[in-house]
């Protein structure tokens, strides 16, 4: 034991259970906050965790250790060679178990999985639970205005006239409206008309059965060109709504001839709503600012009043107070006469740290931090009971399931370690078996390369893997630190293994059974202010077969969102399942720069540009505990900041140092 953790641990107000030590803060949290909401025994609670601590601690400690071993062993390969072969370097890989053997094809057993994510394609959102107010907007995020995100955003391009400005301008307003019903052209076609032709909107029941009736400005009423797109309504005079779906996801136009917009729009619709975030990751990693005990019961205490539906939050904004609680379920009349009644806000999952990271939050036995990863798992999972036991009026889970996303693992080994964690917990808490679901980041070299056995190791409760830019590379160049230079950073992108990693990823869910069961998701659009740039680009994911795509606001999932009406995910999947698989040695290309000489001014730019992304996030961390901002690069561009983003410039100075 350390002398710092011995002055701690000794300290009075220090708790001391079942052989733990527990810092004060965090203590007071589970015993005053956390067990009343779950009705668990105090002493049976810490005695079980104590259980796990002990039992999987010496396992996780192995674990990191073999990471180390292996990446000592690519170290010593790298250096004794003045040139790569990659055909040598592959078969090194297999020799050193850094790949592990593929086995038989199989595919995910997983049950028991809420509709937002094993049927329904749309923007994911990830947001540190940290801030109350950032948590309860991404989750509420499920709905959005199209018109406010098309006229808040550089989508409507400021000129002619089309400048946001202070207060509402009528003409840009107009320039709303239209890119609107182009959209609903592409969405809920009519039959034989455009929306843009509306002026009015109606419901007639015909032979009992609710039907949308357009009427244009010729005197014509036409219906959809796809009657079953109509879903139902809500009021059925001036003000009303109808609603709609398309590929799954929900929308709904709104009109009112009383309101602002309304009043002088085309068929009086002032607002068309998209169903946007469908799910939602309340995370406790990378995009948090939390360090120590104190820090992690801000986290815990936000989720479980996420998951108790009473978080709420009020603050100033332009000079008022505001107010964010958890939007309730939302109502229609469907078709058929019966209530249709469709979620408020987005499905909840949570990511926890990785297996890496240790916390001050508890001292085990034999005095050393415990592991955060468990930590987190069980009290993360012991604030989902209120959600899972039903004693709440928000329900997350319908299906009784816990989500839980874990970051950061290094091939089916520490998979398997998850896996086993989770059943721990499960046995703690009288759950079903594969109650808890995981969701596998695959951003870790070694994961990317046995990733069919990683999903192996939990068939049963995998609901989510996905791809992503960031730390995937930082750990691609950690990795090959000593095979030379890497590319410059916006340069890897276009190296063959990056498109080979991303193409795998999808290949693989298709193979193993995910599409149905489970999301396969793409990486985050990092640029919070480029709109414009992110609509004309990020319908790749859903053409890549991507049933979810991560987006850094609610304004971004609401425009984002617009691509799965354009493109049928499940159609991609069953297309792509028959292409030929990604070849496995593109996986292990390295992104290295070669012998082509990089000019000093180049140089100095990458790593200016490197330093000013992580100085600017420093500044914001301790400025105002935010662990994830928008930070301005070299060219004043605006990009997400969170330790994913520190990761791979950090890697990319070293390696270039």
């Amino acid at each position: 034991m350390s002398a710092q953790i011995q002055e701690q641990v000794g300290a009075k107000d220090w708790q001391h259970v079942s052989g733990l030590s527990v810092e004060p803060a965090f203590y007071r949290f589970v015993q005053e906050e956390l067990l009343p909401a779950i009705g668990i025994d105090a002493a049976s609670f810490w005695q079980e965790f104590e259980r796990i601590i002990d039992d999987l601690s010496p396992e996780n400690r192995e674990l990191l250790e073999v990471r180390n071993v292996l990446q000592e062993a690519i170290d010593s390969w790298h250096q004794g060679r003045e040139t790569h072969d990659h055909d040598e370097y592959v078969s090194f890989l297999r020799d050193i178990g850094y790949i592990v053997p593929e086995g038989d094809d199989f595919e995910i057993a997983t049950t028991d999985v809420d509709t937002e994510i094993a049927r329904v394609s749309g923007p994911q959102l990830v947001v540190p639970v940290s801030n109350a107010r950032f948590a309860l907007n991404a989750a509420n995020a499920r709905w959005g205005s199209l018109y406010d995100a098309l006229y808040g955003t550089d989508v409507i391009a400021e000129s002619d006239g089309l400048k946001r400005g202070s207060a509402y301008n009528p003409r840009r307003g107009e320039a709303v409206i239209e890119f609107a019903r182009r959209f609903l052209d592409h969405a809920i076609p009519l039959d034989g008309a455009s929306h843009e032709q509306v002026v009015r909107y109606r419901v007639e029941t015909i032979w009992r059965k609710a039907e949308c009736i357009a009427t244009l400005a010729d005197g014509r009423d036409v219906k959809l060109a796809d009657c079953r797109q109509f879903i139902g309504y809500s009021g059925r005079e001036k003000a009303h709504s109808l609603l709609f779906r398309n590929n799954g996801l929900h929308l709904e136009i709104r009109v009112d001839p009383e309101h602002p917009v309304g009043r002088d729009a085309p068929a009086n619709v002032c607002d068309v709503v998209l169903e946007a975030a469908v799910t939602t990751i309340q995370d406790c990693e990378d995009s948090v600012a939390a360090v120590d005990a104190a820090d992690k019961v801000g986290v815990y205490r936000n989720w479980l009043g996420l998951m108790q539906g009473t978080l709420q939050v009020s603050f100033m904004k332009d000079g008022e107070q505001r107010h964010r609680r958890l939007s309730p379920d939302r109502k229609f009349i469907g078709i058929d006469g019966g209530l249709v009644i469709l979620p408020g806000r987005s499905l909840m999952l949570v990511r926890n740290v990785g297996h890496l990271m240790k916390s001050n939050a508890i001292i085990d036995r034999n005095g050393d931090e415990v592991f955060e990863g468990i930590v987190d798992a069980v009290i993360t999972t012991a604030c989902a009971l209120c959600d899972l036991r039903g004693e709440t009026a928000l329900c997350n889970s319908r299906v009784g399931s816990i989500y839980i996303v874990k970051p950061k693992m290094h091939g089916p080994e520490e998979v398997a370690f998850a896996d086993r964690l989770f059943g721990r917990i499960e046995n703690m808490f009288g759950l079903e078996r594969n109650a808890l679901k995981i969701g596998i980041m695959d951003e870790e070299r070694r994961t990317t390369v046995n990733l069919k056995e990683c999903i192996r190791a939990v068939k049963d409760r995998l609901v989510f893997i996905n791809t992503g830019f960031l730390d995937r590379t930082g750990d691609e160049i950690h990795t090959n630190m000593h095979a030379g230079p890497v590319a410059p950073k916006e340069r890897i992108k276009d190296e063959p293994w990056l498109a080979a990693y991303e193409d795998n990823n999808v290949d693989v869910g298709i193979r193993c059974g995910l599409p149905g069961r489970a999301q396969i998701g793409k990486g985050m659009w990092p640029k919070p202010d480029e709109m414009r740039e992110m609509l004309e680009t990020k319908h790749r994911h859903p053409e890549a077969g991507a049933n979810c795509a991560w987006v850094p606001s609610p304004t971004a999932a609401t425009l984002h969102a617009m691509h799965y009406h354009d493109v049928c995910v499940a159609e991609r999947q069953r297309q792509i399942a028959s292409r030929r698989a990604t070849r496995f040695d593109d996986l292990l290309r390295l992104p290295a720069h070669g012998n082509a000489a990089l000019t000093r001014p180049v140089i100095a730019r990458e790593l200016d540009n490197n330093v000013q992304g992580i100085l600017g996030y420093v500044v914001r961390w301790i400025d105002a505990g935010i662990g994830c901002s928008k930070v301005p690069d070299i060219d004043d561009v605006n990009l997400m900041e969170d330790r994913a983003t520190l990761r791979i410039s950090s890697q990319h100075i070293a390696n270039w140092l």
